[in-house]
């Protein structure tokens, strides 16, 4: 839901990553961009190809710069890359329910919810997904970029794509709250994973507390004739313009999966460490048989944190050895603005505990990474609305 100073990841499926090695003046090759694409031009963004998507990876104070202002300050993202399927009518919930993990029933309307959408042979996450319950008969379904098709097609008859009727503006950092209080204060007001319309500057607009980044914050989604002047009066507010690469350190720091790394064909809910968001009590859903059987046979791997010293990061898709033999995979790594050294998530066999180390083979070197708790980074406290 979703890169770093050398990006080398997005916030959705594979294809979604951001270009960050492209030479210079070379084309950008992308269907779409954001309603807020001139904005980003004119504040100095480099813009790369995300997912089908042109869209800001930095500003010119560059991502180390944004991604601290996101842990001490606030930062505005653009995130209109990410879909929105709007599923409306008395059996709405019925059918989100037989398609998707979690149980909406353990929130309700005005709530929002982390689900998974698998696949139904084996359980592989096809998605990972943000519910928004505007109220009884409808549904914001905020899918990653690409796969947005496949959730409409998922989800069947009455799943209407709207994406292109709306920005989506993140909101993030300890200070978020305080600083939009002055603009929309009922948006700043709204509680975490709650979810709820307001009225700026006459116009309706939706707000979800929900981010990808750690830290406290909003998510805002708004008609797409306003967006820009919304985000002009954000950054007047005091909020720093951030990228997509500050979003992907801030939310590797976060330890928060990626889909196209952690979440993936192949993966499971399970493996990932993310059995929380499966409800095996709600009756059935797609792929419920394939994960039921992982169950119960139990999992062959597992995700972990590693932390690597010094600065040279680990890299996706890096072998993780043990004892001279390939035993994982580094699914993401980075190096951490916050603590100054590298960090990776990776899958490894179940019984490898936290404490243990394992070397991280960086194109012929083998590098020692300790197995640690995650996130790697807390959030920092939030800073009083007034």
């Amino acid at each position: 839901m979703p890169s770093g100073a050398a990006p080398t990841s997005g916030c959705a499926s594979g294809d979604d990553q951001p270009v960050g090695g492209a030479p210079v003046g070379s084309p950008i090759v992308t269907d779409r961009t954001s309603p807020l694409d001139a904005a980003h031009r004119a504040l100095g963004a480099k813009i790369v190809p995300f997912g089908g998507w042109a869209m800001p990876l930095s500003y010119p104070d560059g991502t180390l710069a944004e991604h601290r202002a996101c842990r001490t300050a606030a930062v505005a993202f653009d995130v209109s890359h990410l879909g929105t399927v709007r599923v409306t009518g008395p059996d709405a919930l019925d059918r989100l329910q037989a398609a998707l993990t979690n149980d909406l029933l353990k929130v309700g309307p005005g709530r929002a919810q982390y689900t998974h959408l698998l696949a139904e042979a084996d359980a592989s996450v096809t998605d990972d997904i943000i519910v928004w319950w505007v109220d009884d008969e409808r549904f914001d379904v905020m899918p990653n970029a690409s796969n947005t098709s496949r959730v409409v097609a998922a989800l069947g008859d009455g799943a209407v794509d709207v994406t292109d009727e709306r920005a989506i503006i993140a909101l993030q950092g300890p200070h978020a709250r305080r600083l939009l209080h002055p603009i929309a204060p009922d948006a700043a007001a709204i509680g975490r994973f709650h979810v709820g319309r307001f009225t700026w500057d006459g116009t309706e607009c939706m707000v979800a507390g929900t981010g990808y980044t750690g830290e406290d914050g909003v998510e805002i989604a708004v008609p797409v004739e306003r967006a820009t002047d919304l985000w002009d009066a954000v950054l007047a507010g005091g909020f720093v313009p951030a990228g997509l690469g500050a979003r992907d350190t801030l939310r590797l720091e976060a330890a928060l999966p990626l889909h196209g790394h952690e979440l993936d064909l192949g993966i499971t809910p399970l493996q990932a460490g993310l059995g929380w968001v499966v409800s095996w009590t709600k009756g059935d859903f797609r792929g419920r048989a394939a994960l039921e059987a992982e169950k119960e046979r139990g999992i062959a791997r597992r995700l972990r944190g590693l932390s690597v010293e010094g600065r040279r990061p680990p890299r996706d898709h890096q072998p993780l050895m043990l004892d001279g033999e390939m035993v994982g995979m580094v699914t993401s790594g980075n190096f951490s603005p916050t603590l100054e050294h590298g960090i990776a998530l990776g899958f490894l066999p179940p019984d490898i505990e936290i404490g243990a180390t394992v070397e991280v083979d960086m194109r012929g070197t083998l590098v020692p990474a300790t197995v640690v708790p995650t996130p790697f980074v807390k959030p920092t406290p939030a800073a009083p609305i007034s």
